[in-house]
């Protein structure tokens, strides 16, 4: 875990606009599993910047010669609370070793915010979560908890969730195609005075399409309706694993 850590580019902030979309919601995933964490701990005081495996099993200790290494690794980044992010999370890599007893129900909780950190670094904490291309609120322990989980992970999707300037969505549905599972998906996404309008194809990624246009003319045969970012990752992740016969 410690090498992973320090493999990361903590000053990429080219990545970190480049990835600012799933940046943002790798972090509220993170948000709402450390809410769920501290919820199950009663360590909602500490979230949600916080060591949680030193609320599940004190006793659990780093290696004294990681630990010193880390300490010293950790001096030159900034907020303190990321600092206690990455002790957390070489702890919880210990804790996971040694207590194979750990509740399943509950999902890991820094993979997300490591996830986030190697898309581009870290983060600033003022009255609004920055994270150098983004800004979301931090809300509190039980509106992150109940928050719409984010458990399409892999790169490739978070890779196709980005891309420059507002992105909106929206699924293309008809009969036998519902909106959970729809005939395809496509995004308007506006950067500065320019919009463009995009597919995400079986080609696994996101082509011109002038569906949206010619919709807006009467050709509406086929109708849509706007969905979240976590409705589009789901499909995305969905068609992936069906183009590669794993679904």
């Amino acid at each position: 875990m410690f090498d992973r850590l320090r493999a990361i580019d903590w000053a990429d902030d080219t990545a970190a606009f480049q990835h600012a979309h799933s940046r943002a919601l790798l972090m509220r995933e993170y948000l709402r599993r450390a809410a769920l964490w501290a919820r199950a701990y009663k360590a909602e005081k500490s979230w949600p910047f916080f060591d949680i495996a030193e609320h599940i099993d004190s006793d659990i200790t780093t290696p004294p010669d990681v630990a010193e290494a880390l300490e010293q690794w950790l001096q030159s980044l900034a907020p303190s609370s990321l600092r206690t992010t990455c002790k957390g999370a070489v702890k919880w890599a210990a804790l996971r070793n040694a207590r194979p007893d750990m509740p399943e129900s509950l999902p890991d909780p820094y993979e997300p915010l490591l996830l986030m950190y190697e898309r581009g670094g870290g983060y600033y904490l003022h009255e609004y979560l920055d994270l150098n291309g983004v800004m979301i609120p931090l809300r509190d322990v039980e509106s992150n908890a109940s928050a719409t989980p984010f458990d399409t992970l892999s790169p490739a999707t978070l890779d196709a969730l980005d891309g420059m300037g507002e992105l909106t969505y929206f699924a293309k549905i008809s009969e036998g195609y519902p909106r959970h599972s729809p005939r395809g998906i496509v995004r308007r996404r506006i950067d500065g005075d320019q919009t463009h309008d995009e597919a995400f194809t079986r080609n696994l990624r996101w082509e011109p399409t002038e569906y949206l246009r010619l919709y807006d003319l009467g050709h509406n045969d086929i109708d849509h309706v706007r969905i979240t970012e976590i409705e589009a990752a789901g499909f995305i992740e969905s068609l992936t694993e069906k183009l590669a016969g794993t679904s």
